[in-house]
């Protein structure tokens, strides 16, 4: 049986479909179009563990099982992401202090050229600073300030000159058409499972494959689970011939991407069926890849141990009998992403619009991080403050006095 936490499947897939039916005549220019007016689907949440998801439990957008056409609409109830430790006095003084200099930064350049013109931050750049990127740039710089503020904004910029919010699903969709990239289903821990398939190969421009790339990373990071972060790549060789793969151009330039503006954002790299081509390939950019990212790929590894059978491919070992149709896939995966883009949205404006915002209560579990400062002041009221002894918010008079500082 379900748990009765679960939403009404049936309607969560009508929304999705609604959503992503939009006809092309609203996109131009590779730009995205205004938000649907639409209501969006609850972010289901994780039910109690269960060795044998039911349907309902196990639910894909369209409902179709055999084969699988369309994402799966959430992981099975036995996939939970691991609980983070809590922060240490020190980490919590530094996030307190990157926290302050964000909430008043008042513009960012638009390029990363040094004479390049500025403009505030947008709502959706305020909403991507959120308590946990914040967290994921100071772990990854090992908790140094200076290097994790210079990083954020560094990405912040870098976002914006890339375009990252401006490729659209219809502009991203010749890429996807062969499936050559598959968002399908949940590891253990609740990771979404990114499945790259290089013999798959269809376009010659090495730019928009990877901005096809970091669009389906984008994608990932919508349909992530409440407390979860990281994503999963699955890497299948095993029909790949010579001239198909990326080139270390490309291998180097995405490593940058994923390495500087994605951080703490990998959780496993599985790689299966590797030739002794691709071999020669992983030894000339190794030296580009940092040691914490190669300590996370894994070589054909028994995926089993690392996806649930029932949401991992059957060429990977599991039982998912799944079908790439462009026409159905691409229109769920984008409907479903953008379903949990507006909920999110919706949440944040309900908190009060803050830099600093609670993943786990944009994504539906928790609460708002301005309900924890409205109870942390009637605390410190009851035990006789005058009122809220939080940070010294401090106000910088240009958006890089913060590193000099």
């Amino acid at each position: 049986m379900a748990d009765s936490s679960q939403p009404d499947i049936s309607s969560t897939q009508q929304a999705v479909v609604n959503g992503s039916a939009r006809g092309k005549e609203n996109i131009a220019n590779g730009h995205a179009p205004e938000p649907a007016q639409t209501t969006a689907p609850r972010i289901p949440s994780i039910s109690a563990p269960s060795d044998k998801p039911s349907l309902a439990d196990n639910a894909t957008v369209d409902g179709s099982t055999t084969p699988v056409k369309t994402p799966f609409i959430h992981p099975i109830p036995s996939s939970t992401p691991a609980t983070r430790p809590a922060l240490t006095a020190d980490q919590q003084t530094k996030y307190n202090s990157l926290l302050n200099k964000a909430q008043f930064w008042p513009s960012i350049p638009t390029t990363s050229k040094p004479d390049a013109p500025v403009s505030p931050l947008t709502d959706s750049e305020r909403l991507w600073l959120t308590r946990e990127c914040l967290l994921r740039y100071l772990r990854a710089a090992k908790w140094n300030e200076a290097q994790a503020t210079a990083r954020v904004q560094a990405t912040l910029v870098w976002r914006r000159e890339y375009g990252v919010e401006g490729h659209t699903a219809d502009y991203i969709s010749e890429e996807n058409e062969t499936g050559k990239q598959v968002l399908l289903g949940y590891d253990n821990e609740g990771r979404p499972c990114l499945y790259l398939n290089p013999h798959l190969q269809n376009t010659k421009g090495k730019e928009k494959q990877i901005q096809h790339l970091v669009f389906m990373l984008e994608r990932c990071i919508d349909l992530l689970p409440p407390g979860q972060e990281t994503l999963v790549l699955l890497v299948n060789f095993k029909e790949s011939r010579k001239g198909e793969g990326a080139t270390v151009a490309q291998a180097r330039q995405t490593l940058n991407i994923l390495q500087n503006h994605y951080p703490e954002r990998l959780g496993k790299a599985c790689v299966k069926d590797v030739p002794w081509l691709i071999w020669g390939f992983f030894k000339i950019i190794t030296p580009f890849i940092d040691p914490t990212t190669k300590e996370k790929m894994k070589f054909d590894e028994d995926l089993t141990k690392i996806v649930p059978p029932a949401q991992l491919l059957k060429k990977f070992g599991g039982d998912v009998d799944f079908e790439y149709d462009h026409e159905k896939y691409w229109p769920a995966l984008n409907g479903l992403a953008e379903a949990r883009r507006k909920e999110m949205r919706e949440r944040w404006e309900a908190g009060g619009n803050r830099v600093g915002e609670s993943e786990e209560f944009l994504r539906g579990r928790g609460e708002s991080v301005s309900v924890n400062d409205e109870k942390a002041k009637k605390e410190k009221m009851g035990n006789g403050s005058l009122g809220v002894e939080s940070p010294k918010l401090r106000r910088t008079p240009s958006f890089q006095d913060d590193i000099k500082s």
